[in-house]
């Protein structure tokens, strides 16, 4: 009888120390601050214990699980691309790449976005299936993705390497001009007659880079569908031509072709919600789209969520943003990233989060048309190939290396007291990263609460920080 009580004491004794080591979890603390004395700095560890003595508490509750993340960073423009191939010696772009795409320290970015042909970020203007004016090419027999051979496809297939996981979506700024009214890549709308030829020659995008080993996770018919700029390309796609394109032509075409490629809708911004939704009111067009993709240049984050309320079983997704010298000030450039862009898009259900280009040079170039002073995640001089990290690297880092592939969002509480969160559960580990953005103009003290257990924490003035722990 005494062996016996020995033996059943000695899970209770087991569950005593795993009580205790609970009680005693270390969290890990990861700042940059507005001032950029820290930089994606470690800070002190905090430790676990019972209870919370803090007036602002920040609960964080992992039963709680909601969409499940695709992941993080930035589109391979023709001209990121360009200058990592031209204006970089082979030592230089194998660190870059690494430390952009490798597992930690690098970023971990696990989601990127190429351009189907050109777009203002390009040296020329092109598509993958130009004609002299007045030609068509109705069977697609000039077909040809040659453009992306010297720089895109290099790089995409080398960020691939890095991380196999990658997930690459892609987006046309244009048909090519045969298709549409104007004759043309700049301006104008998609010919009825072109919509079988436009799905075919996405259709034939997907599986030429497939071939080259670079599978397309999800498309979107336009960049932009309500915006027809005047000096690069882009066309005016409405919603009622979208879903009948989508619903007759790309759906079905996609569907017996590449059955993997997800299809995205309206991949434009938060201040017309009501063009998605007359997309996803179609029921031909509906089924056949995944998700919506959205942009930042107008509107509120919010309308994602209310969109998600309307439709909960399509994806969401945040596609495009950039920085620019619109906007000069460090500190507040990277609050916006990181409270509007990585906060608020995931809070509002973005499975994953791209910014514009990945990389731009010290004019903001190269590009021709469009912005002339938009800003890269990064930028490269074009003299010499060294790299600056932005305001966007930061804010997107504090997410990218933290929260991994297939990780879910988690709830916590957030907006109380100039303190901005989201949180996040790594499906491999278990760990928790927890990002949080103090908006003040001073140091805010809050304590964050998982069950019976909190820690206690002061951020400086207009920071960041990414807590992690397991």
């Amino acid at each position: 009888m005494k062996r016996l009580s020995r033996l059943l004491a000695v899970p209770a004794l087991l569950l005593c120390v795993h009580a205790s080591a609970q009680a005693q979890a270390r969290v890990q603390a990861w700042i940059t601050t507005g001032d950029q004395t820290q930089l994606l700095a470690r800070g002190a560890d905090a430790q676990f214990k019972p209870g919370a003595a803090a007036a602002t508490i920040i609960e964080v509750d992992p039963s709680q699980r909601y969409q499940e993340m695709v992941g993080f960073g930035a589109a391979i423009t023709d001209a990121s691309a360009w200058l990592m191939r031209n204006r970089m010696n082979e030592q230089q772009r194998s660190a870059l790449l690494n430390e952009l795409f490798g597992k930690a320290p690098g970023l971990g970015f696990s989601f990127t976005r190429l351009t189907i042909g050109a777009s203002d970020f390009s040296r020329q203007h092109y598509s993958f299936d130009d004609m002299p004016k007045g030609q068509t090419d109705p069977t697609l027999a000039h077909f040809s993705i040659e453009p992306n051979r010297a720089d895109v496809l290099p790089i995409t297939k080398a960020a691939l390497a890095i991380n196999p996981r990658l997930r690459v979506m892609a987006s046309p700024w244009s048909a090519p001009g045969w298709m549409k009214s104007t004759d043309s890549l700049i301006q104008g709308t998609l010919k009825p007659e072109a919509f079988a030829p436009f799905a075919a020659y996405l259709s034939r995008y997907v599986g030429a880079y497939e071939k080259e080993g670079v599978p397309i996770y999800a498309l979107t018919l336009q960049n932009e569908p309500h915006f027809e700029p005047k000096d690069y390309p882009g066309m005016r796609v409405d919603p009622a031509k979208r879903a009948a394109f989508i619903g007759g032509h790309l759906g079905p075409l996609l569907a017996k072709e590449h059955p993997q490629t997800r299809i995205l809708d309206w991949d434009h911004n938060w201040d017309e919600p009501g063009s998605p939704a007359d997309v996803l009111k179609d029921p031909v067009a509906n089924k056949y789209v995944n998700g919506i993709a959205w942009h930042c240049y107008g509107g509120d984050v919010r309308v994602q969520a209310a969109l998600h309320d309307r439709w909960p079983d399509k994806d969401t997704y945040f596609t495009e943003c950039s920085g620019g010298k619109w906007a000069p000030v460090w500190s507040d450039n990277l609050q916006h990233f990181a409270r509007t862009l990585v906060i608020g898009t995931t809070r509002g259900w973005a499975r994953g989060v791209l910014l514009w280009n990945l990389a731009l040079d010290e004019h903001d170039g190269p590009h021709l048309g469009g912005c002339n002073d938009c800003r890269g995640v990064v930028t490269i001089d074009s003299r010499d190939g060294k790299v600056t990290r932005n305001e966007e690297y930061y804010a997107l880092a504090h997410a990218s290396r933290f929260v991994r592939q297939g990780a879910r969002r988690v709830a916590s509480t957030s907006g109380y007291d100039q303190l901005d969160t989201v949180a996040f559960r790594n499906a491999d580990d278990g760990s928790v990263a927890l990002l949080v953005v103090n908006s003040a103009k001073e140091p805010r003290s809050f304590a964050v609460r998982q069950g019976k257990q909190s820690f206690s924490y002061t951020l400086p003035a207009a920071s960041v920080a990414t807590f992690t722990w397991k």
